[in-house]
């Protein structure tokens, strides 16, 4: 008749691993870890449980009597099925009898982030198949802070440690030990969430808490965005860069600005028309300097710009009306740089423009490498994720909202709104509601 005893091995002055001891015959004994543990002065030998001298042993000693039993239970069904009973089977049963989750390869969140990355082109997103790259990006870069926050916890992580108290311990290494941006470190969390419960669709266990994961980004007063408006964009298309000794004179005063840049009439040329068509086109700086005359059209009456969006995969057109981008059109598009010099040459642009008034923003401190918020010049902040959201702000309340996210990409008014920093006006819809009934009521 088979017995099972549970035994401590140890008489040390510290938690040891509770075991259980499974003997069938005299030929198959198997003995493994319950899981459990318990200081041995609180163990009792004679009835071979806790002693029950707290809570703490009492609801141990219920585990473990119903451990007991659930395997008894089990040996005498599976025995009767000609299973085979070994050390794998009692494994098994230990934890099916608690509902355990078994640590594997499978269940660790650096491999399914890696699974994710690997399949990226046959993932199906909506109604599309493949991530953007930009997506990809994402996920790769997510890898590397899990992989550091490994090293610094010391441990792999399994996704059914993915508890709340793990999540609040990694927000806070994310935000006070790294001192990533609140925008940057709550889109971790984002990831986080996203990858738990693709694992999850994938027959990998998770806790339920990995699937309501709180995550989140600063709150419009806290949010500084920088934007060229029409009259700075007049300043930029009128400023005479053609002076060599004013531009030479310009180079010697502003060492640090210009270091990594020809400062030359035609490099500033083509960047100045760069900031011009950017403002007035609503784009991405990488869609933008992906611009080429295959994107152009003609159709008689005026230029039309067709762009598939590289983050989003979506299909925009603009239509081009502004005579000074019409004659950057016509003359010539510009050439492409890469997107870092853009970045650099437009800020002295816009210094060389005379837009260098003192705003609140946040600017990249380079020995840190955070961005910090402060009091800058505003030629300082400029780069070409301003371009797009000069488009949004300077045509926002001039032109419907439908049109212009039609051109900017976004999914929907609230997220455009958020974009540049605007609350929905509800006035103005109303306004325009009444707008609108007039002119279709105009005849009668």
């Amino acid at each position: 008749m088979a017995t099972i005893q549970f035994r401590v091995r140890s008489k040390a002055n510290k938690n040891v691993s509770i075991k259980i001891r499974l003997s069938i015959d005299r030929n198959n004994v198997f003995e493994l870890n319950t899981g459990f543990t318990i200081n041995p002065k609180d163990w009792s030998a004679p009835t071979g449980l806790p002693k029950q001298n707290n809570p703490e042993n009492k609801l141990l000693s219920s585990a473990l009597k119903k451990l007991d039993s659930f395997i008894i239970d089990n040996l005498n069904t599976d025995l009767g099925k000609s299973v085979l009973i070994d050390s794998n089977w009692l494994e098994s049963k230990i934890n099916g009898c608690f509902s355990r989750v078994v640590k594997t390869d499978k269940g660790l969140l650096i491999n399914h982030i890696q699974y994710i990355i690997d399949n990226a082109n046959t993932r199906k997103v909506k109604n599309k198949i493949g991530l953007s790259p930009s997506t990809i990006k994402n996920y790769s870069l997510f890898k590397k802070i899990i992989l550091e926050y490994q090293k610094k916890i010391k441990k792999q992580i399994q996704f059914i440690e993915v508890t709340k108290l793990f999540v609040d311990k990694f927000t806070n290494w994310l935000v006070n030990d790294k001192k990533y941006s609140t925008n940057y470190a709550g889109k971790q969390l984002e990831i986080l969430k996203t990858v738990c419960i693709d694992a999850e669709k994938n027959d990998i266990p998770i806790t339920p808490y990995s699937k309501i994961i709180q995550h989140f980004r600063e709150s419009e007063k806290d949010r500084y965005i920088q934007t060229l408006s029409f009259a700075e964009l007049e300043k930029i298309k009128n400023v005479d860069l053609s002076n060599i000794e004013y531009l030479n004179l310009f180079k010697k005063e502003n060492p640090e600005l210009t270091k990594n840049i020809s400062i030359n009439p035609e490099s500033l040329n083509n960047v100045r028309n760069w900031i011009l068509l950017g403002c007035e086109i609503g784009q991405r700086g990488g869609d933008l300097l992906g611009i080429t005359a295959s994107n152009i059209r003609y159709n008689g009456k005026g230029y039309y710009i067709d762009v598939i969006q590289q983050k989003t995969n979506k299909s925009v057109t603009i239509g081009v009306i502004a005579p000074h981008v019409v004659q950057i059109i016509e003359n010539e598009l510009p050439k492409k740089i890469p997107h870092q010099k853009l970045n650099e040459y437009a800020k002295v642009i816009c210094k060389l423009s005379g837009i260098v008034e003192i705003v609140k923003g946040t600017k990249l401190n380079k020995e840190t490498n955070r961005k910090e918020l402060g009091n800058y010049p505003k030629y300082e902040l400029i780069a070409s994720h301003c371009f797009r959201r000069s488009f949004a702000s300077n045509y926002y309340k001039k032109m419907h909202t439908s049109v212009l996210i039609g051109i900017t990409g976004h999914s929907k008014e609230s997220l455009f709104l958020a974009y540049i920093n605007q609350r929905e006006d509800k006035d103005a819809n109303a306004d325009l509601f009444m707008k609108l009934y007039e002119d279709i009521n105009k005849d009668k």
